[in-house]
């Protein structure tokens, strides 16, 4: 008997032992594999439904662009989302781990961070201006997963709004701190304080589900985590500025890619445009604004003080460049 042939039997024998131990026929499963069709790449990716997931609003070639872009950030959201969990679901305080976790979720928001160009520069500002009104009341700010993203990431304590932050802390309910979360202002009027139709459709879709999230990890969370873990390993070098790195990443240059794309596009010489769904993108999107920090001890308070502020001077201030 060849070599092969003691590796095919060895492999018989550990299948065997796996169907029996679940209740199962080997021979039907052999059955099974003997008549299965051959998969292919098209089919398991299934590409073709894939493929088919981009429906423009209008006739403008560049609201493909648009639709594309917008779903492939959400499958790194996915991504991001994926390793979360893991995280969060995680019992062995195993720094290595940990660290490759965060690392992995770095790598994807810095794919989507350089990628942003297609956003900023891939797209004719007359087309985007026009096919945009098709899509009213839609708007980015309707993502689900980022909120998730968030949630996951650290106490909701730190994602209420600033002007209210002081006054709130992990002793108050979820649903208390979830209605001051910092991203409802965005959506909220500034003079007549009236939810706009987008954060409107939003809450009525997902609140209850960012509530059952926020509620699942109110003592899990990503920042929880960190905090739990033996003292040698909170010191760990690589992990801090990886967390670090994740902050930065997350709260500073992801907005700020947006708040460019929002300027190059809703800018104007004597006014601005506003964004789709009434979000009010100047006072929402600039990190110095909102302060929301993931991991706040990890920063010293002059890195907290000056959180994104260099960037949104750049932008509003280019003469200072």
């Amino acid at each position: 008997m060849s070599q092969d042939d003691d590796i095919i039997k060895s492999q018989i024998h550990k299948l065997e032992e796996k169907y029996k131990h679940s209740g199962q026929d080997l021979s039907a499963y052999l059955d099974g594999l003997l008549y299965q069709r051959y998969l292919t790449y098209w089919d398991y990716v299934h590409l073709d439904t894939l493929l088919s997931l981009q429906v423009p609003r209008t006739h403008f070639p560049d609201e493909e662009i648009f639709i594309m872009y917008h779903q492939i950030t959400e499958l790194y959201f996915k991504l991001i989302l994926h390793e979360q969990k893991q995280l969060v679901e995680d019992k062995s305080q195993d720094v290595s781990f940990f660290k490759e976790k965060v690392r992995r979720i770095n790598s994807y928001f810095q794919a989507l961070i350089s990628s942003f160009s297609i956003m900023i520069r891939g797209m004719e500002r007359e087309q985007f201006l026009r096919y945009r009104m098709a899509l009213l009341p839609a708007s980015g700010f309707q993502s689900v997963q980022y909120r998730m993203i968030e949630i996951y990431a650290t106490p909701l304590e730190n994602l209420v709004h600033t002007d209210q932050r002081e006054n709130y802390s992990s002793t108050n309910s979820v649903e208390e701190l979830y209605e001051h979360i910092y991203w409802k202002k965005g959506a909220t009027d500034i003079n007549t304080g009236e939810k706009t139709l987008t954060l409107k459709q939003f809450e009525f879709r997902y609140t209850p589900r960012l509530l059952r999230i926020s509620n699942q990890v109110k003592s899990s969370t990503v920042y929880h985590k960190y905090l739990q873990l033996p003292k040698e390993s909170r010191q760990n070098g690589d992990l801090i500025g990886s967390l670090k790195d994740l902050d930065i990443n997350a709260n500073v240059n992801w907005p700020l890619m947006h708040m460019g794309s929002a300027y190059r596009y809703l800018a104007k010489e004597k006014a601005e445009v506003g964004a789709t769904g009434g979000t009010n993108w100047k006072a929402y999107l600039p990190p110095s604004f909102q302060k929301i920090i993931f991991f706040p001890t990890l920063h010293s308070e002059k890195e907290k003080e000056e959180w994104g502020k260099q960037w949104v001077e750049h932008i509003f201030n280019p003469e200072k460049k």
